[in-house]
């Protein structure tokens, strides 16, 4: 039974990971950042905190590992958008977007690195189809989410001499409260250039975490596995 930390915890995708690893028998915490309300309905430890402080990861790690053991696991999934065509992008939406994405992922990674080497411990990070083939209007999103491929397959060539195993997952469109809000044409049009024609869910991807923390997956590192129905 391992100890596992998931980033962004409280809803979709995240709160999808953190019942899959608690369902498989794990001990689980879990971050979010600013809905209560979503982060009781879970049943794991939460942890209230801002992925961009640094200090703050620091000490999340610390009250889990007090409370739950050494962490085994680390499921960076914390993430936000704010799309917009880039000539009307505001500077605050581009430094949000990398900060939450990118940076918080290093800081999560950073704060837990030397226990995972002692562990022989797992990274998975949550990245986007949209870091795959990059996406119009979400050129700060497409960015962090390249660059959360670019930690992972350089984090897993500089740690696998410890055993530490790095990967990542890029979703497509999964079916969430976060697409919940797409208007039902638009949802449409990107359903057409799905080739399998119809979303995924959170339940898949979560399951994608559980076997690439396994055994089964201790000879797979620095690879990003695509989950998008076919679209890039």
């Amino acid at each position: 039974m391992s100890v596992v930390l998931v980033t962004g915890g409280s809803r979709g995708i995240g709160r999808a990971i953190v019942e899959e690893f608690a369902g498989a028998g794990h001990k689980v915490a879990f971050t979010y950042a600013g809905n209560t309300a979503a982060a009781q309905l879970v049943q794991a430890a939460a942890y209230q905190a801002d992925v961009r402080n640094f200090a703050r990861a620091q000490a999340v790690v610390a009250e889990v590992q007090a409370s739950l053991g050494p962490i085994d696991v680390l499921v960076n999934n914390a993430g936000i958008k704010r799309d917009s065509a880039l000539h009307n992008m505001a500077p605050e939406a581009w430094q949000e977007v990398i900060e939450t994405n990118l940076t918080g992922t290093f800081n999560y990674t950073r704060a837990l690195m030397k226990e995972l080497i002692r562990r022989n411990g797992v990274v998975i990070n949550i990245t986007s189809v949209s870091g795959v083939i990059g996406m119009a209007g979400q050129t700060n999103y497409s960015a962090s989410k390249a660059g959360v491929i670019g930690f992972t397959k350089a984090l897993a060539r500089e740690v696998a001499r410890f055993g530490v195993r790095v990967n990542a997952i890029a979703p497509g469109f999964i079916d969430t409260d976060m697409t919940a809000s797409i208007d039902e044409n638009a949802r449409k049009k990107l359903y057409a250039q799905i080739p399998l024609g119809q979303p995924g869910t959170a339940k898949q991807v979560a399951r994608a975490a559980v076997y690439l923390a396994s055994e089964d997956a201790a000879y797979i590192t620095g690879q990003v596995l695509t989950m998008d129905g076919g679209l890039s």
